[in-house]
């Protein structure tokens, strides 16, 4: 049998796992590297940035002009609008129990509301856009509003959205468009936020904003029934991103650079990967493509334009793109010129498509990129285990991260896996019950997968 040849050599932090038995034939595994000290909310990541790389490129998207060119932001031009919308919000009485819903998905726009939010303490809900767009009753809609209660809604092309906004009783809500509003309603223009400089009353509720105030509210699927709103605290999303540097000190060589599509409704692309780039001080392109029929190519095209050095996606996202690297040699050499890792997650990434693109790195590079996963859930922000280790398949989740316990229960013939930590959501909006059931005597959240561990002892 040909050996393969090796992976690339990238900096990770050997794993250091610790195991405890426990009576009921249960054990708890946790990291020995204790976890670092983090900043109280991801604001504060965003104000260093400003002041340590200001003119470095932040966020970028396709320009809606004929162009077709590339709108940017550096970190300073986002820590400037960022201040002007917390101050725009505080005016508005917008506060810790009237959150900001976003219906509409990825963008430059987007971000900044969001992080003007974080500054002055104010919730985020961000939703999915199949909730307005792919519904007749918006039922999901309604009752997300119902329990949210914001005090403003934003919608970047308010078109798509008249019909659901039509359905909403936005009696008290104010509806904040990237263009005109709907015919029928009225809406403030998003520049308005941006009009006036920051207030003094934001600068001290900057100040003011605490680890456990909730930044974002992000809604699961509700495939089964209506969605639950999980609270994510900012103490979760920047305990998260520091647990993350500890396992990926390769980093602090190099920021991420990111083409991405990931929604941000949902915490992969919304709070792994977006905090990435925020806490680490790197460049996110926002993709304007998906794994889906007619936006696939919007994908490639921009990889042809922007080489990242890490790549996020799922596997469905994998088994649309591989054919056209396949294909195309100069695409290809162009997708892998930058790459340090290749990271799937959402589902395991099925044994061909793993192998197809190890052969893609072995014969554009000589020699494999690093494939990595990891596990988690949106009520863990997300991260609870990570491969920080160089794996030969899909289907190992890793090990704890620094900060986190993961307990195996017994539970029949498998072991339940829980989990305790800072990343750990307080529970649900509006959801006593819910939340009752959802941590156990301990504390350790029942996130509902079973699982099996390796030799650490």
């Amino acid at each position: 049998m040909t050996e393969k040849p090796p992976f690339m050599a990238l900096d990770l932090a050997a794993p250091c796992i610790r195991r405890i038995d426990l009576p009921d034939g249960g054990f708890i595994l946790e990291s020995t590297e204790p976890l670092g000290p983090y900043p109280d909310h991801m604001g504060l990541d965003l104000q260093r940035q400003a002041r340590e790389k200001p003119d470095s490129l932040f966020l970028a998207e396709r320009a809606v002009d004929a162009t077709g060119g590339w709108r940017r932001i550096s970190y300073a031009q986002a820590w400037e609008a960022a201040r002007r919308i917390a101050s725009s919000l505080l005016a508005r009485g917008l506060d810790r129990n009237r959150p900001v819903l976003l219906l509409s998905g990825n963008s430059i726009d987007h971000a900044l509301l969001t992080l003007g939010a974080y500054l002055a303490g104010v919730p985020a809900a961000p939703v999915s856009v199949a909730y307005s767009l792919m519904s007749q009753d918006h039922a999901k809609l309604k009752h997300i509003v119902s329990l949210v209660r914001p005090g403003m809604i934003f919608a970047e092309k308010a078109a798509p959205f008249a019909a659901a906004l039509g359905n909403l009783d936005l009696d008290g809500v104010e509806l904040v468009c990237g263009d005109a509003p709907p015919v029928g309603l009225p809406g403030t223009p998003f520049a308005d936020l941006l009009r006036d400089p920051p207030s003094a009353a934001a600068e001290q509720r900057f100040g003011e904003v605490q680890p456990d105030w909730i930044a974002k509210i992000l809604f699961t699927s509700g495939s089964t029934g209506l969605p639950k709103g999980v609270l994510n605290t900012h103490r979760m999303l920047s305990s998260n991103q520091q647990s993350i540097a500890q396992i990926w000190p390769f980093l602090r060589q190099e920021a991420p650079q990111l083409l991405d599509w990931l929604p941000w409704n949902h915490t992969f692309g919304g709070n792994h990967n977006f905090n990435l780039v925020l806490r680490q001080g790197g460049s996110l392109y926002i993709d304007d493509g998906k794994p889906a029929p007619g936006l696939i190519d919007k994908t490639v095209a921009n990889l042809a334009e922007v080489s990242p050095n890490i790549y996020f996606n799922v596997p469905a996202g994998y088994a649309m793109l591989i054919p056209f690297l396949e294909r195309d040699a100069d695409l290809c050499r162009r997708f892998f010129a930058k790459l340090k890792l290749i990271f799937y997650a959402g589902a395991a990434l099925p044994p061909d498509l793993w192998a197809r693109l190890e052969a893609l790195s072995i014969r554009t590079l000589g020699h494999r990129v690093p494939m990595t996963s990891s596990w988690g859930s949106t009520e863990t922000s997300p991260l609870a285990t990570a491969a920080h280790f160089p794996i030969e398949r899909a289907g190992v989740i890793g090990v704890p991260i620094p900060g986190t316990r993961i307990k195996f229960t017994p539970s029949g013939n498998k072991l339940e896996m829980r989990v305790a930590g800072p990343n750990v959501t307080p529970g649900y909006i509006g959801a006593p019950d819910q939340n009752a059931a959802a941590f156990d005597a301990e504390g350790y959240y029942r996130i509902g997968d079973a699982g099996r561990a390796g030799g650490w002892r």
